[in-house]
């Protein structure tokens, strides 16, 4: 057994990036948010890197790429409208060119064998997530799943990781936060337990390693 598994009693696991690719069906529901909004498309290795803090964050991210709202960039209400588009667009095809990564199913399987609590906590919007996991494979895993939206805070905020541990009534110590971007690795600084980051994700154009996680794996294969 893999040493990050030492002692551990929960795995909490990002999504987007850790699990599953879904930057090209992000990146098809941008281009066409911009293409609504007469503004030039972003593309898929863009919205790779602008992917990890949430919808609203990723749709802002691409309309401050577009250079269309002048120096201080689009407002609030410019950005809320955008988002709206995006939502309506990503719902029509969240799955059509998104796949898990190779591993992710195997490691899912192994932990469950071992007994290990399993929950999934993203910054995706929570009406997203089922149809995703279902299409995926991956339903049946989870304990909790916990989406963007579902508390007041989110990731890199350490709430949602407190959240179900504690509804586990398991210590930080014995919690694994497995992620691929900063938000992953400060939330589980910012918790007290070990993070885990894989190298193939987003985040944001910058090497994870450079983050210093307590473990670093280039599959989630690793951990069967």
């Amino acid at each position: 057994m893999h040493d990050a598994l030492n002692d551990i009693d929960l795995i909490l696991y990002d999504l987007d990036g850790t699990l599953i690719d879904s930057a090209p069906d992000l990146a098809l529901a941008i281009d066409e948010m911009m293409q609504a909004m007469d503004l030039p498309p972003a593309g898929v290795d863009r919205v790779r890197d602008w992917v990890g803090n949430g919808s609203r964050r990723l749709v802002e991210r691409a309309l401050m790429h577009s250079n269309a709202f002048g120096a201080s960039g689009p407002d609030s209400q410019q950005i809320d409208d955008a988002l709206a588009l995006f939502m309506d667009f990503y719902a029509q095809h969240p799955v059509s060119r998104t796949c898990c990564y190779p591993g992710v199913v195997e490691c899912l399987r192994a932990q469950r064998e071992r007994g290990i609590a399993q929950a999934l906590v993203t910054n995706k919007p929570s009406r997203f997530i089922d149809t995703i996991l279902a299409s995926m494979g991956l339903e049946g895993f989870f304990s909790h799943v916990l989406g963007g939206d579902s508390l007041a805070q989110k990731k890199p905020d350490p709430a949602p990781l407190a959240y179900i541990a504690s509804a586990l009534n398991i210590p930080p110590r014995r919690v694994l936060m497995v992620g691929d971007s900063r938000s992953d690795v400060k939330a589980a600084r910012a918790f007290g337990c070990r993070s885990l980051a894989v190298t193939y994700g987003y985040n944001h154009g910058e090497p994870i390693a450079a983050l210093n996680p307590d473990h670093l794996l280039d599959s989630l294969g690793e951990l069967v």
